[in-house]
């Protein structure tokens, strides 16, 4: 009976809740649409704050849970600048009509504080009801950019960089995509040369133009920091360019007889040896920088200028015999292995100086360009001449005891370095194309410790490997790397060996220096890399200073570095190419160039730098080379001596 009762009492109130549940028929509240999301481009909107960076090129999506009444949406969703002005939109859907698409007609202004509103006038489908929201969002802030910037009425864009620019006259236009602040601008503009900079055009119009002469042949840098603003505040990445000024054509030095340049530049260049030996060995220092380290290859090269200085009257033969004396009197007590000098020594103690760690001994390619030196002095002297036959004597015996047999390890190649304390761990065989060939011939012509035919075939030649034969602007080269590498492997080792009719089984070494030093030659005329200097009359790739450091420039090489040394060094190679250079280096750039031990080490114009330093390595080959060109001098001493041919017949050169 109870159970009944109760059953009974379930089923009248499930009909209660049913009957109350019930709407009435006029009633259209059927419900409440919901808000899942909204989003600009895929940024999300936030209830609670203002969404800042907001793109303002992107489409605003809302998506609902219902479907809505497509006819309430354009009176009900409206977008609103600073609050107020509404925003033009097209209207569009997705998902069978539950997410809303904004399309602005424009796009949104930068930087704008905007108003995203769904009023409650928002229905669903089925009459569903909406309470209303607002969205704040804040837009990115714009990019001011430059429209355009010219330079005296060209271009001023990178990657353009203007050269040969009057030193007079330079205009600086820059035309800005947004307004400037006319009383706050001008500080945010750099320019390295006194100038004067106004504002017109609606304030987007940027003049800077200079109010003096510019330096010749000067790289300038205009720079605008990205701390600018304009007047809407729109953000600015910044601007750097930079242009290079004419060259002053003006002559630097009076005009001189090209015998007189010639003259004048050996003659300015000895003092580095002479008047700048170091004090107590007499050799030469390494760098005019380098206090008490002398350098062994350097040195060999300043004693071939003292013949130079000797035979053309910069000093007396009497000078030159007491410098080759107190050289000679380091050189006897100094550090040697083997009989071979390190590549640096300290000129006071003749302690080693460690090129580098594991260089901390003999340095058989530096001895080579010492005992060419040597050698070429002794066939300078006079043996009926008691005080001259004793140097000779000790220039043989020091020349006698260099151990190039020692350096091949037992093999057929010459290797460049042992160490007391690493052995032959640097491992370097001399192989060409380089700057080693004197050693080969030296070594060859020992008298007490030569080295084989084999050695030089497969050493230095790498069994013809080495050979080239491609043609670069038209020129074959013989053999050795493209383009033929700096141009110091055309110098060192032929400063004393003559080239003219140097030849062997593989190549006539005449037609491969003149080859060499004509690509280098056209290389730069031709500047493919479009550096500021580059020219016919102003050309040079080899080992030098740079701005950075040091480096073997060459065509494959190639910094923006031109050195005066390999330009004015292949002149027996390019006589009228070299000579061009040569007066362009003093007539046109003397005054940068030109110092107190003739020319200084290499320049950059592309990069603003001018070399403060001489090195002996560079400056000898000028003295050498220039002679070699005049007189043949060191060539026909070099080669008188019976050492030197008997080397070379046992290669197998023909000279």
């Amino acid at each position: 009976m109870g159970k009944r009762l109760t059953g009974a009492l379930i089923v009248a109130l499930a009909l209660i809740v049913v009957s109350c549940d019930k709407k009435d028929p006029g009633d259209d509240d059927t419900g409440y649409v919901q808000l899942i999301r909204s989003k600009v481009g895929t940024v999300y909107l936030d209830l609670q704050t203002t969404v800042p960076d907001i793109p303002v090129d992107k489409n605003i999506v809302i998506e609902f849970s219902n479907i809505l009444d497509t006819s309430t949406v354009r009176k009900s969703i409206l977008l609103k600048k600073n609050g107020s002005t509404e925003a033009a939109c097209k209207v569009s859907y997705m998902d069978e009509n539950r997410t809303v698409v904004l399309t602005p007609v424009q796009s949104l202004e930068h930087y704008t504080d905007y108003t995203l509103d769904i009023t409650s006038s928002l229905k669903g489908a089925a009459r569903e009801t909406f309470p209303g929201v607002t969205y704040t969002f804040k837009t990115v802030n714009g990019k001011m950019v430059i429209n355009s910037i010219t330079l005296n009425g060209q271009s001023f864009m990178p990657p353009v960089m203007p050269q040969n620019v009057s030193r007079t006259s330079v205009t600086i236009i820059v035309n800005f995509s947004e307004a400037l602040d006319p009383d706050d601008y001008q500080s945010y503009f750099s320019f390295q040369a006194p100038s004067v900079i106004s504002l017109s055009d609606g304030n987007k119009k940027v003049t800077v133009t200079t109010t003096g002469t510019l330096d010749s042949y000067k790289k300038y840098t205009f720079t605008i920091s990205s701390s600018l603003r304009g007047v809407n505040e729109f953000t600015f990445d910044g601007f750097t360019n930079s242009f290079y000024t004419e060259l002053d054509p003006t002559l630097k030095f009076p005009l001189i007889s090209d015998t007189e340049l010639l003259e004048l530049v050996q003659r300015q260049t000895f003092k580095y040896f002479y008047d700048f030996a170091h004090p107590t060995s007499g050799m030469a220092r390494e760098r005019n920088s380098s206090g008490d380290v002398v350098t062994t290859g350097g040195t060999g090269f300043g004693v071939m200028s003292l013949v130079v200085g000797m035979e053309r009257g910069f000093i007396t033969r009497a000078q030159g015999l007491a410098r080759m004396d107190r050289i000679l009197d380091f050189l006897e007590t100094c550090d040697r292995y083997h009989g071979v000098w390190p590549h640096w020594l300290n000129g006071t103690t003749g302690k080693i100086v460690p090129f580098s760690s594991k260089d901390n001994g003999g340095d058989l390619v530096e001895t080579s360009f010492l005992i060419q030196g040597l050698i070429t002095f002794r066939q300078y002297l006079n043996s009926t001449v008691a005080e001259e036959e004793l140097l000779i004597n000790r220039i043989n015996n020091l020349w006698k005891a260099v151990e190039y047999d020692f350096f091949t390890q037992g093999q057929n190649a010459l290797y460049w370095h042992w160490s007391p304390d690493y052995g032959f761990q640097m491992n370097m065989i001399l192989r060409g194309y380089n700057e080693t060939l004197i050693c080969y011939v030296l070594g060859a012509g020992s008298p007490t410790h030569t080295i084989s035919r084999d050695t030089y075939r497969y050493g230095y030649m790498n069994n013809g490997a080495i050979m080239n034969g491609n043609q670069y602007y038209g020129i074959t080269l013989p053999m050795g790397w493209p383009y033929g590498g700096p141009l110091f492997f055309t110098h060192y080792s032929f400063l004393g060996l003559d080239p003219r009719n140097l030849e062997d089984v593989y190549v006539n070494y005449w037609d491969q220096n003149v080859a060499h030093s004509m690509i280098n030659w056209k290389y730069c005329e031709d500047n493919p890399m479009n550096y500021v200097g580059y020219s016919a009359d102003c050309w040079g790739l080899t080992a030098s200073d740079n701005q950075s450091g040091y480096s073997a420039h060459s065509p494959t090489n190639d910094l923006g570095v031109i050195s005066p040394t390999a330009a004015v060094s292949s002149i027996p190679y390019t006589p009228d190419q070299s000579m061009a250079a040569i007066k362009h280096f003093y007539y046109m750039l003397g005054d940068r160039l030109w110092g107190e031990y003739g020319f200084r080490d290499a320049f950059n114009v592309s990069a603003g730098w001018w070399a403060s330093s001489y090195l002996a390595i560079d400056q000898g080959p000028m003295i050498c080379m220039i002679e070699n060109h005049r007189t043949g001098l060191l060539w026909d001493l070099f080669m008188s001596a019976g050492e030197v041919q008997a080397g070379l017949n046992k290669l197998g050169f023909t000279y």
